[in-house]
């Protein structure tokens, strides 16, 4: 019975180390597989492609400034408020768009000897037109009594830049993708599958102003908008 219990344990040992080395063997072999695996899942390409779209701008923002001057401040400030509410009822009849007051000011001039002489009121108001109908408004604000032109901006509308975008973005796709195919193509390689992708940048830029002046002493004024760029960042992760 002893002998039979202890032949029985020595089976267990000699079972307990084969399998053991089964189990060494297979982690053995499966080292290898893993680190290749591992190998390839890190051979990652990220390529940075960018698209560029012009469009033409439609729309003028214009900054107006209705200055005026007295030998009191109630007498500066009410004569720029009558001007100012000639101009805003002149540029509301020809159905601008947002339409705003940005800025009312009131101060002192002084003498040479640092004495009050009078004051300066200034009103500004901004607003959108399309660009076409600019030159003749503005002509008419100055009449109506505005006398400074502080600036113009011309933007595309916002429907126009919203498509715009989506073809900048497509545009970086497209590109990043030409990029990634000649980098791997030069290197005897092939792209497998796109593994990330990012949007760097495809936001709505803001007008950039076309025109400055100091006051407005012009007969006629011809108004040219120009182009509008919208563009668009996009990184692809590619594995290969």
């Amino acid at each position: 019975m002893a002998k039979g219990l202890t032949g029985f344990r020595t089976w267990r040992g000699w079972a307990n180390l084969l399998l053991g080395l089964v189990v060494i063997g297979g982690i053995w072999m499966m080292e290898p597989a893993m680190a290749d695996a591992q190998e390839a899942a890190g051979r990652t390409l990220r390529v940075t492609g960018m698209g560029r779209i012009e469009i033409p701008t439609t729309l003028a923002q214009i900054n107006l400034g209705v200055e005026a001057q007295g030998k009191t401040a109630a007498q500066a400030q009410t004569e720029a408020a009558r001007r100012s509410d000639a101009v805003v009822r002149l540029v509301r009849s020809r159905n601008a768009q947002r339409l705003e007051t940005t800025g009312i000011q009131l101060y002192p001039v002084y003498t040479d000897r640092q004495q009050v002489s009078g004051y300066i009121a200034r009103n500004t108001i901004e607003f959108e037109i399309p660009t076409e109908q600019a030159g003749a408004l503005i002509d008419a604000v100055v009449q109506a009594g505005a006398n400074q032109v502080n600036s113009i901006s011309f933007v595309a509308s916002n429907a126009a830049q919203d498509q715009a975008r989506l073809q900048a973005l497509t545009a970086a796709v497209e590109d990043a993708q030409i990029q990634a195919n000649a980098v791997l193509s030069a290197l005897k390689l092939a792209a497998k599958e796109i593994t990330g992708i990012r949007i760097d940048g495809a936001s709505r830029p803001s007008p950039m102003p076309k025109m400055m002046m100091a006051e407005a002493r012009i007969a006629s004024s011809p108004v040219i908008g120009g182009d509008q760029t919208i563009q668009a960042t996009v990184s692809l992760d590619i594995r290969y």
